[in-house]
């Protein structure tokens, strides 16, 4: 079961993530894809770790993703935080659009061969103005794209505003 949560910066989409995965008898891997690039990234990423409790097994991916998630062992639920982060990583490592769409294929097929319950976040960029520049506009596109596809194969989709849940699968 893959469950996808998306919406705004701050609109509790880990905070939802992290409560439904708790739900979930057994240890619960959280993969993060977040890196420390300055102090003000480092505290949040210290903060997160000390909320979650010892049921937490964490794992930093900011590239391989899905090497991580294939080499997770069995039991409990996976969280996945997030898609966004990624999006950036894989484009800041050099991969161009086609790798970026196989990497994500390669990650939900992953995730469905797992057969773990698991909670994907990512945000939805695609809702404000257009970029003013490139790269910034292959951003958005690549990553709503790889929205699309997760959307299209989760069996659950989540659109969270302002801390509140709207089902849309």
């Amino acid at each position: 079961m893959i469950h996808l949560l998306t919406g705004g910066a701050r609109s509790g989409k880990s905070r939802l993530a992290l409560t439904l995965a708790e739900a979930v008898e057994g240890p619960i891997d959280f993969i993060a894809t977040a890196q420390a690039g300055d102090e003000d990234m480092a505290a949040r990423i210290r903060q997160h770790q000390a909320e979650r409790g010892p049921r937490y097994r964490s794992t930093e991916a900011p590239v391989e993703l899905t090497a991580s998630v294939l080499s997770l062992r069995p039991g409990g639920a996976i969280v996945v935080d997030c898609l966004t982060l990624w999006c950036a990583n894989l484009i800041f490592a050099g991969l161009d659009d086609a790798e970026i769409g196989d990497r994500s294929a390669q990650l939900i097929e992953a995730l469905r061969e797992s057969a773990r319950p698991t909670f994907v976040v990512t945000n939805e960029v695609g809702l404000g103005i257009v970029p003013a520049d490139a790269l910034s506009r292959r951003y958005r596109d690549l990553l709503g794209r790889m929205n699309q596809r997760f959307a299209a194969t989760a069996d659950r989709v989540t659109f969270l505003v302002a801390g509140l849940p709207v089902t849309l699968r």
